[in-house]
């Protein structure tokens, strides 16, 4: 490069066309002119540039070299830019005297040159530099503020301090930016804050402080109170908004307006004075007390207003609480509290009436005094400080004798007979637990040696504080009434008969013995009585009892004192053996019981003997069956043991409980059966042997189970004996029978019917009737019917079957004795009935030609029957060599599968 080299203090030149470039613009103040021509790389300048470089007087070369090293960046990028481009630079310049300048250098780069200016912006750059300096400071300010600082724009938060943030329960102001302003404001505030707003029409515009409520973000309210500045942010109108909570001073206003109030609305007097004693304030309390408006009572001495010399420096020196008799104003007596406190050179008194409280409590004594409730009144020591006349009665001690005691050292004792520990007392559990005690039953021996049981209640007299409260301990005497509730509670788990467990207590104690863990093997025996219902018919109910007691205390003393002997009902009885060593132990126990019952008993002189049938279930510690399920088990067995002949036992397994549970299946079944026609009739052909004719067919009742198939009559018809139902089988059969019968009769077929009758049936007073409705609804002969009933039947009440028989016969219905030769009637008896038929059971037949004494039976019994004219019909007649000794030997009619087997009536009449 190449400067002007005349003159150090002369501008370079510029050439004409290039001062015409120089516009205005670049003849600022303090601005110097350069200029770099790009071919030749000269560069020139004007006059003064020294000076701007802090280097005045200095060299061309130094000059030159300091100007090139700052122009430096404007070279490179104006040999890259585009023609006329204008280019600016602002870098800090180190002088020679150590200061910082700043300089701002710009350019156009135009035909081949680059031309410039110069100048010195220091004095800017430090301006900037306070302002920043400034700006930090507010900065700090407003972030170390303690009030609440926000600016929000368009009604979203753009700045938060960190005690708004604080404010609003978030963790960092940077949580509160974007958030809508409202999420903030109560809704009650929000209108009222909007407008506030609007009346900021201003840059600067300020708003007058005002009270909102704001909300956390956990939902909680606090009053702030607000100024909202108009203001920018980013060049664009905003708000910003400063906030200070004022919770705690309004709380402490209302502190203030509560403790006013409360002078103005307590209940007790609050009297002002000055040192002599001069009245300054008198609450509306005192009025009322005193009976003296406050108008009156202002200037007075106040031992004038409450009649009594009241001192109130005397009372603060005795230690600021005493007790006075005061007069009101129309003379009525008062008994006052009085307290004192020094106040601002005089004194505050607060007097506080006790005049209703005394007399409470004189009525309190005497209502205390006439309870026939015991009262003891305990203090913080655990002395008994009083007693009423009925806790003297009811302990059985006077009063004299019971004060200073602690009752925590007498002999008391729980319902289970253990003795209280002082921590068990009831005024100690209440000091202990805070909650007042209700209605605990407690044993007191009383002097004299006869215990009392008392229901025992105990609060504290200051529940709040039960560390140093005293204690109110009332009690009931309940003896008699628990006396009552424990022969009441007897009676409800024992047999009122014999004093054993009834059904509630058996299963009680069974139950408690199963839930008891790994619990040892236990045996249940479930106890029939054997011929009892016979004793208990003919000899009476009183005889029953006598004896059903007797059972009873066999069994007891039987077992051992840790068995459960019980009677559940009738003559039904229940041992529970715990603690047995398996099957062998138990049939040894059954035994013995058997033993025991089976002695004879003597009643009114009568020697009686019973027997029982025993069900029995064994239940091991891996047992999971209820007490109700093991009882109902040992019923099953024993019902068992009774099927199968009675005075025996039986242990009960599980093909026993499938057994029982089909029967009671089927016992449903049956009953549906009938309704929904499931039972069917089959006839059996009875032929006359002298004509080989069929002379009439028997009734035999079939059920085909809808899921079980063909049921056997051996099955279901002594299931219908035994729950009833043989009753509505019986009636609904022989309405069905006879009314195919008189079909058939009416077709000219003459047969007649058989039908059999139950034990039950005859039984049934309605039999006759049904029997007489069956015959007229089919329109058949009463002739055309023979009613069969077996020898067991027979005998079982042989005058109420005789009487249903006679009835019968009357009507013109022939009978038949079926069976005959199994049961224990004899000629005489089936005489008296005036029977038309009997009937050799089948197993005679069955041994003819193979049973030289079948055949003598048989024999005989047809020479006896036929001396009585009565007709002689074998059953079960299976082959043809049968049929001929029957007709040798003179029967009458026969029938069995050899002659026709049981068939549907549409089959048999086809």
């Amino acid at each position: 490069m190449e400067a002007n080299a005349n003159r150090s203090d002369r501008p370079g030149r510029v050439s004409v066309d290039q001062e015409q470039v120089v516009d205005l613009a670049l003849s600022a103040e303090r601005a110097v002119v350069w200029s770099l021509d790009f071919a030749t790389d000269r560069l020139t300048w004007r006059p003064g540039l020294d000076r701007l470089l802090g280097i005045e007087g200095a060299g061309e070369a130094e000059v030159r070299s300091r100007l090139a090293e700052l122009v430096e960046p404007l070279v490179i990028a104006a040999r890259t830019a585009s023609l006329w481009q204008d280019l600016e630079l602002e870098q800090p310049y180190e002088s020679p005297d150590g200061r910082t300048l700043w300089l701002r250098f710009r350019a156009r780069n135009f035909d081949g040159h680059l031309l410039g200016i110069a100048n010195n912006v220091t004095d800017r750059h430090e301006d900037r530099r306070e302002l920043a300096d400034l700006a930090d400071r507010y900065r700090l300010l407003i972030e170390l503020s303690p009030d609440a600082i926000a600016v929000h724009q368009d009604g979203l938060v753009t700045y938060a301090n960190p005690a708004a943030a604080r404010f609003a329960g978030a963790g960092s102001p940077a949580e509160l930016l974007g958030r809508p302003v409202t999420d903030f404001v109560a809704v009650e505030s929000v209108s009222d804050m909007a407008e506030r707003l609007r009346q900021l029409t201003e840059p600067g515009a300020t708003t007058q402080p005002a009270e909102a409520f704001f909300v956390r973000s956990d939902g909680t309210r606090f009053p702030m109170e607000v100024v909202s500045v108009r203001t920018t942010w980013a060049g664009r109108p905003a708000y910003q908004v400063i906030m200070r909570d004022v919770s705690a001073q309004r709380a402490a206003e209302a502190a203030l307006r509560y403790q006013a109030a409360l002078v103005e609305h307590v209940s007790d007097a609050i009297i002002a004075t000055d040192a002599e004693g001069l009245v300054t304030s008198w609450n509306p309390a005192a009025e009322d007390i005193y009976g003296l408006p406050s108008a009156k009572a202002l200037g007075c001495p106040v031992s004038e207003l409450v009649g009594a010399a009241l001192d109130p420096a005397a009372v603060v020196a005795g230690g600021g609480v005493g007790q006075q008799t005061h007069r009101a104003a129309d003379g009525s007596a008062l008994v006052m509290r009085v307290s004192a406190a020094e106040m601002n050179g005089g004194y505050v008194l607060v007097c506080a009436d006790e005049t209703a409280r005394r007399r409470a409590e004189q009525q309190y004594r005497t209502v205390v005094a006439s309870l026939d409730e015991g009262v003891l009144v305990i203090g913080p020591s655990g002395r008994l400080l009083s007693a009423n006349p009925a806790a003297e009665r009811i302990l059985g001690l006077p009063e004299a004798d019971l004060l200073g005691s602690s009752p925590r050292e007498w002999p008391v004792y729980d319902e289970r007979g253990n003795r209280l520990s002082p921590d068990e007392f009831p005024s100690a559990v209440v000091r202990r637990g805070g909650k007042a005690l209700q209605g605990r039953v407690l044993r007191v021996p009383r002097p004299g040696g006869r215990d009392v049981w008392l229901s025992v209640s105990c609060r504290a007299m200051t529940p709040d504080d039960c560390e140093f409260s005293s204690f109110v301990v009332s009690f009931a005497d309940i003896t008699e009434r628990r006396a009552i509730g424990e022969r009441l509670a007897h009676e409800a788990t024992h047999d009122p008969l014999t004093g054993l467990a009834n059904r509630t207590l058996v299963l009680d104690k069974l139950g408690a013995m199963l839930r008891t863990r790994e619990h040892a093997p236990t045996a249940v025996l479930f106890i029939d009585l054997d011929k009892f219902k016979v004793i208990n018919d003919s000899l009476g109910h009183s005889v029953g009892d006598r004896v059903l007691r007797i059972a009873g205390e066999r069994l007891r003393r039987t077992v051992r004192s840790t068995d459960v002997v019980g009677r559940l009902g009738g003559d039904e009885f229940v041992v529970i053996a715990n603690g047995i060593d398996g099957e062998a132990a138990t049939r040894a126990l059954t035994e013995h019981l058997r033993d025991s019952l089976t002695q004879p008993i003597w009643v009114d002189s009568r020697r009686l003997h019973v027997d029982a049938s025993i069900g029995i279930v064994l239940a091991g510690p891996e047992d999971r069956r209820t007490a109700e399920e093991l009882l109902r088990d040992a019923d099953v067995a024993m019902y068992q043991a009774k099927t199968r002949g009675r005075s025996r036992y039986e242990f009960f397994d599980v093909g026993l409980r499938r057994r029982m549970q089909r029967r009671l299946r089927l016992e449903q079944d049956l009953r549906d059966a009938v309704r929904h026609g499931r039972l069917w009739t089959a006839y059996q052909p009875v032929v006359d042997l002298s004509t080989d004719r069929v002379v009439a067919v028997e009734a035999l009742l079939r059920w085909n189970h809808p899921i079980h198939g063909p049921v056997s009559p051996t099955e279901f018809i002594p299931l219908a004996e035994e729950s009833d139902l043989i009753n509505l089988l019986g009636a609904h059969m022989l309405g069905e029978t006879t009314r195919e019968l008189g079909i058939q009769r009416d077709r000219g077929t003459e047969v007649d019917l058989k039908v059999n009758l139950s034990t039950r049936q005859l039984d049934d007073p309605a039999l006759v009737t049904a029997v007489e409705h069956a015959l007229a609804t089919a329109g058949l002969p009463p002739s055309a019917l023979c009613l069969e009933i077996t020898e067991s039947a027979l005998m079982r009440d042989f005058v109420l079957a005789s009487e249903t028989l006679t009835a019968l016969r009357e009507l013109g219905v022939r009978l038949a004795i079926d069976d005959f030769g199994t049961g224990y009637s004899s000629l005489a008896q089936l005489q008296r009935l005036t029977l038309d038929t009997l009937k050799i059971d089948r197993s005679f037949v069955n041994r003819l030609g193979r049973s030289r004494d079948a055949e003598a039976i048989v024999t005989s019994i047809i020479a006896m029957a036929h001396a009585v004219e009565l007709t002689v019909v074998a059953e079960g007649v299976e082959n043809a060599e049968q049929l001929e000794l029957l007709r040798g030997l003179g029967c009458d009619q026969a029938q069995g599968y050899y002659l026709g087997r049981p068939r549907p009536a549409h089959e048999l009449w086809a």
